[in-house]
């Protein structure tokens, strides 16, 4: 339901307090007293049938007797009352309730009623739900605290999700000591109804919200978390500390692929593509609040290191070499003047060793040369007491000027209680300040990826030089056959057809029964050749003994199928092994990798590639990646390996293809977006010889999937089937389909076509130049939240485009807003109907029921199409611009 309703909830006029009490140590008394501490200025009502008042102010027996409307319930009773009391907020139509009740999380027949109950009665009502078994939720901006937390939040630019009340509640009380303000707490229990993909759709539309922390044990609508993530983090960092690391899988793994993808890595590919910043620990989540609330963003890591004793200096500069960084290096400028002010014996480099000595105004001195050194875009001061009599005198010394830099500022003033008031003095300042200079690193690296994630995200992916062909009906066919198998394994012959039908390449491989036939087979071929056993009940060839190499004649091979039956029979003496099979012998391949794909229980299939081979399980290099993947994402995929840094040549190791590599990464990505039912797949070892690949192994598990192909991703896919060929009412013949994210350079060539006039118009300012975020914004999209469609000449062997128009669903998928934009010498030519048709039926295809735009007055074409297309037309009072809107129910094709 993402965020629909969520307003009402965070921002309520009225409130009911179900199960209000005068009781103190009770929920309900915690529940009216901190709104009413709060100073919230809606309503409050009390709802308690036993109680005539409740806080002085009238109580009521149930949400139906209020002779008024509310928007938030907040329900602090019994668990068992629940369903009772949901049905009477659905029928006062209430938008929201937050159930503190305890419970929800239960296995039991019982819990699992009231699990199933909360969760119909809040599809079927459309009542938003928080809960159960959470601690509430607090807005600063709304001044609502509706929990029963002791402390409210300070006012901030922060929002904080927890599914966990005890980390809830403890982040919110060291917030109060180390100052730090956030706009929301939201605990969110048992996610029975709202979850973390809604309240990260409804924050990133917030412009009280700077940033998001996440505390995460498990999640939910895990394709709806993606987009959302995806969605927000382009704009707005989101920090997440994920528990459950440790977790193993929950089946034994049948091949390579699912030895090598544990549940854990599968969440940090996830987070790594939704553009998260992942931390490992409670400590490092506060940290980086501790920063992102008090300091700007870090835009790059050229970090200056002020220190007043070595061993603290080289803590720092050892903590950026974990991260492959190392401190700035000074220039002879900014040296210079160091050397100036500071003793002979100074380290003359960074970290700057002031000496054990240093006083509050050397400290001073070296701060301000250091802040107005060019080279610096962070700064790290670090104190150890040692002869200094007061760490607050030197924190009172420089905290003038660290005021509104534009990189981040922050501190680590070593020791105990005797630096104490110099830390207060820093968080007063809004200087953050940390134990050890290791965890002020920490969380400056931390924040620094999210800065490289925007990069990466805005980074456009380059096309491959020519279209990929599939032949998606072999591939059919070859899975509906082995799926009815009683063991749905495909064999090597079978994977490897497969492969073909989706061109990746592979040894030629054939099956032979006998040692007659083998051996006719390897004469065909030509010496030498490698033979392995041919048995869906023997999945690791390797473990049975049952590949043999470098076979170079007849005896050879005679000798080979006898060795091979024996090793298949000794391994399993209950296979079915229907002989062996022969293929030639790849010559001293230059590398050895794994491809693969698994497919996980939450998060679908998952692409695999590292180094293969014997190497395999031992060295485990690998990485991962969820599809669809493109030629960026392909590459990224193999950079984030060790055997990558071989790949691109190293010494005598001639480079690979990685052009082709990243091909075959794609045609195995597509292969699993359009197959649900394939559960793993290998490709190892994938050879690679004279900078060429080959599959020289592979086998696939079959498994039924009760979830149609493309939905079985969380990630949704470029959507072939909205692709059209049209003809325009001007006779103009057109090719239109969904944008990709390699078209940024066509749409670039579009823009850079366009009028003053028509940039206007479209963008209601004038721009000379498409910015890189923009152009990354409006090709890369996430096709479950929005839908733009490219008209493309048929007359013109390049692709070249003549226009684009775009639905943009809001928070609550109910309304969308649209765009179209036609360069200049293609206007009036029925473009712009035809890419607004294909967008209209897109978005009712996603369940949008309304569609609207903002037209300027003097876009009189746009008005006269809108109208020609059966949209309403009203101008808006003391403006100059037109809204233009659609009842899609009364839209066809």
């Amino acid at each position: 339901m993402t965020a629909y309703n969520l307003d009402k909830m965070f921002h309520p006029k009225s409130i009911a307090v179900i199960g209000a009490s005068d009781t103190k140590g009770s929920i309900g008394y915690a529940v009216m007293h901190n709104l009413i501490q709060g100073e919230y200025p809606g309503d409050v009502h009390p709802i308690n049938p036993g109680h005539k008042t409740v806080f002085e102010r009238p109580s009521y027996a149930s949400v139906g007797d209020l002779d008024t409307s509310v928007d938030l319930a907040i329900v602090a009773t019994r668990i068992d009352l629940v369903p009772q009391i949901l049905k009477q907020c659905s029928k006062s139509g209430v938008k929201g309730a937050v159930i503190v009740s305890a419970g929800g999380r239960e296995r039991e027949t019982k819990g699992r009623a009231l699990k199933t109950f909360i969760k119909k009665e809040a599809y079927r009502s459309r009542l938003r739900i928080i809960g159960p078994n959470c601690f509430g939720i607090i807005c600063s901006e709304s001044k609502l605290n509706a929990s029963f937390a002791r402390h409210t939040a300070l006012p901030g630019k922060m929002a904080f999700i927890s599914q966990s009340s005890a980390i809830w509640t403890s982040v919110l009380d060291l917030s109060i000591r180390e100052q730090i303000g956030f706009s929301y707490f939201i605990s969110l229990g048992a996610m029975l109804d709202v979850d973390f993909g809604d309240v990260i759709d409804y924050l990133g539309g917030d412009a009280q919200v700077s940033s998001i922390l996440m505390y995460v044990e498990s999640l939910n609508r895990f394709r709806n978390f993606m987009s959302a993530a995806r969605a927000v983090s382009r704009v707005k960092p989101i920090i997440v500390l994920k528990a459950g690391r440790s977790r193993s899988g929950t089946k034994a793994a049948a091949s390579h692929t699912g030895i090598l993808t544990g549940e854990d890595a599968i969440y940090d590919a996830a987070f790594k593509r939704a553009g998260i910043v992942r931390v490992k620990t409670f400590e490092e989540l506060f940290d980086c609040a501790g920063l992102l609330a008090k300091q700007p963003r870090p835009k790059s890591p050229e970090l200056a290191i002020i220190s007043n004793a070595g061993g603290p200096g080289l803590m720092a500069a050892d903590a950026l070499s974990d991260y492959g960084v190392e401190p700035i290096t000074l220039s002879d400028e900014t040296i210079g003047k160091l050397s100036a002010v500071l003793p002979p014996h100074w380290s003359h480099s960074n970290p700057i060793d002031i000496s054990s000595d240093a006083t509050p105004d050397l400290y001073r001195k070296v701060v301000e040369i250091c802040l107005n050194a060019s080279e610096v875009n962070g700064l790290l001061m670090i104190l150890a007491p040692q002869f200094i009599p007061n760490p607050a005198d030197v924190a009172r010394s420089v905290t003038g000027l660290l005021k509104k830099k534009p990189y981040p500022i922050f501190t680590s003033w070593m020791s105990g209680w005797n630096v104490e008031k110099a830390r207060e003095i820093f968080r007063q300042a809004g200087i953050p300040t940390f134990d050890t200079p290791e965890r002020a690193v920490r969380a400056f690296m931390d924040l620094y990826q999210y800065s490289k994630n925007l990069e990466l995200l805005q980074e456009i992916p380059p096309k491959l030089p020519q279209k990929m062909e599939f032949n998606r009906d072999q591939a059919q066919i070859i899975i509906e056959k082995g799926i009815q198998k009683e063991n749905p394994t495909l064999a090597e012959i079978e994977s490897k057809d497969l492969l073909s039908a989706y061109g990746i390449p592979v040894n030629p491989t054939k099956v032979a029964d006998s040692v007659e036939g083998a051996a006719q087979i390897a004469c065909e071929m030509g010496f030498p050749v490698a033979m392995k056993i041919y048995s869906r009940d023997i999945m690791n060839k390797a473990d049975a003994n049952g590949v043999l190499l470098s076979l170079n004649n007849v005896e050879d091979v005679k000798n080979a199928f006898h060795r091979l039956m024996e090793n298949a029979y000794s391994y399993n003496p209950n296979a079915v092994v229907e002989g062996v099979t022969i293929q030639p012998l790849l010559k001293h391949p230059e590398y050895e990798l794994i491809l693969g794909s698994k497919r996980d229980r939450d998060f679908g299939p998952v692409i695999l590639f590292g180094i293969g081979g014997i190497m395999t399980e031992v060295l485990q290099d690998r990485s991962l990646a969820l599809p669809p993947l493109n030629r960026l994402l392909a590459r990224r995929l193999m950079e984030d390996t060790k055997v990558y840094r071989m790949l691109i040549g190293y010494k005598s190791h001639p480079p690979a293809n990685l052009m082709f590599l990243e091909e075959i990464l794609i045609r195995l990505s597509q292969l699993v977006t359009d197959f649900s039912e394939i559960e793993e797949l290998d490709i190892n070892p994938l050879s690679i010889t004279n900078g060429n690949a080959c599959a020289a192994n592979a086998r696939v598990l079959l498994k039924p999937s009760q979830i149609s192909a493309p939905l079985h991703l969380v990630i949704s896919p470029y959507p072939n089937d909205l692709e059209t060929h049209r003809v325009t009412s001007k006779g103009i013949k057109i090719f239109v389909r969904p944008i990709r994210p390699e078209d940024a350079p066509i749409f670039e060539a579009l823009f850079n076509s366009l009028s003053k006039q028509s940039i206007y118009y479209r963008f209601f300012s004038s721009m000379r130049k498409l910015p890189q975020r923009m152009l990354a914004r409006f090709t890369q999209i996430d096709y479950d939240r929005e839908v733009a469609f490219v008209a493309l000449s048929e007359a013109e062997a390049d692709e070249k485009m003549l226009g684009v128009a775009r639905i943009i669903l809001l928070p609550d998928r109910e309304q969308a807003e649209f765009s179209v934009l036609v360069g200049d010498k293609w206007q009036g030519k029925g473009i712009g109907a035809e890419l607004l048709k294909c967008c209209l039926a897109g978005a009712k295809q996603l369940g949008v029921q309304r569609v609207w735009g903002l037209v300027l007055t003097e876009n009189t074409q746009m008005l006269k199409l809108g109208r020609k297309l059966g949209f309403a037309v009203k101008r808006i009072p003391f403006e100059s611009e037109y809204e233009m809107s659609m009842d899609l129910d009364n839209f066809s094709i």
